[in-house]
C-alpha cells in the first residue's frame, strides 16, 4: 500500500509537470507594431503622396475653372436680366443650375477618382509592409503581432515591439 501511494504521488507529480510545461508553451507570443509609423516610413509612400496631390490639383485646377465660367455668367445674365424677356431669363436660369449641377457632379466624381486612387496606390505598400511584419514576427516565435496605430483600440502597447526590425527587413 505504501508503494502504491508512493507511485499514486509520483504520476501525480509527473502529470502536474506535463501539464505545467504544456500550459506554458500554449501561451502565445504576441508583438505589437504601428503600422501606420511602418507605412509612412516606406519611401514608396512619399511617391504615392505626391501622385495623389498631383492628381487632386488637377480636379481643383478644373474645378475653379468651372466655378469663374459660372461666376462670369451669373454676372452677365444679373447684368443682362432687366432687358431679357421672362422666358429668357427663365432659361438662363435653368442654364446656370444646369451648370451647378454639372460642377457637383464633377466633384461627387473627382472624389470618388481620388479615393480609388489611393487605394490603387497604397494597396501594394499594405501588402509589403504585412509580408515583412509576418516574415519578421515568424522569424522571432511570434504568434500574433497587434497593430498599436492610433485608432485601432489599443489602449495599451507594452512588450516586444517589430517596428525596428521590420524596417530593417525592408531596408528602411
Amino acid at each position: 500500500m505504501k508503494h502504491f501511494k508512493s507511485l499514486l504521488i509520483a504520476l501525480m507529480l509527473i502529470f502536474g509537470a506535463t501539464s505545467f510545461v504544456n500550459a506554458q508553451d500554449s501561451v502565445a507570443k504576441m508583438a505589437h507594431i504601428d503600422t501606420q509609423q511602418l507605412v509612412e516610413a516606406m519611401p514608396s509612400m512619399i511617391a504615392a503622396q505626391n501622385e495623389l496631390k498631383k492628381v487632386q490639383q488637377t480636379y481643383d485646377t478644373e474645378i475653379q475653372t468651372m466655378a469663374k465660367e459660372l461666376q462670369t455668367k451669373i454676372t452677365q445674365y444679373d447684368n443682362e436680366a432687366d432687358a431679357k424677356t421672362d422666358e429668357e431669363n427663365g432659361r438662363r436660369i435653368q442654364e446656370v443650375q444646369g451648370m451647378q449641377k454639372k460642377i457637383q457632379e464633377y466633384q461627387q466624381n473627382a472624389r470618388k477618382d481620388l479615393q480609388d486612387k489611393e487605394i490603387e496606390l497604397m494597396q501594394p505598400l499594405l501588402d509589403q509592409a504585412r509580408t515583412a511584419i509576418q516574415k519578421v514576427a515568424r522569424a522571432k516565435g511570434f504568434q500574433y503581432v497587434v497593430d498599436c496605430a492610433t485608432g485601432n483600440g489599443m489602449i495599451l502597447c507594452d512588450g516586444p515591439d517589430l517596428l525596428a526590425d521590420v524596417k530593417t527587413e525592408m531596408g528602411i
